[in-house]
């Protein structure tokens, strides 16, 4: 089992998204994902957003050892899973665990 730690941001500190007024209209969200998992060979987001395809969302390793995925999310709660080298991991720091629709459980991410 690999050492882990991991956290999810839903703004990056001075990005453009932080910096714009809310706005009711504004459908989607800019959210960035981060896992700690230095020892990994691979981390991939997968989620109801990307209808749980793992390979439309590879994290990108950067070079402290944390693995990054941005996303533009519609407004609402969001299930989601890193899988790290193949296995299925829950994100300790997200908005909360659920379960999907085969009773497994998974990340909650809020998004507004």
């Amino acid at each position: 089992m690999h050492n882990m730690k991991m956290n999810t941001t839903t703004c990056e500190r001075g990005s453009t998204e932080s910096q714009r007024p809310y706005s009711a209209r504004r459908q989607r969200h800019h959210v960035t994902f981060f896992c700690d998992a230095p020892e990994a060979e691979s981390v991939r987001l997968v989620g109801d957003f990307n209808g749980w395809d793992l390979t439309a969302t590879p994290m990108q390793r950067l070079l402290d050892g944390r693995w990054m995925a941005s996303l533009e999310l519609h407004h609402g709660h969001h299930q989601y899973l890193f899988v790290v080298d193949g296995k299925p991991v829950l994100d300790p720091n997200a908005s909360g665990v659920t379960r999907n629709d085969r009773n497994e459980r998974v990340s909650l991410i809020a998004v507004s």
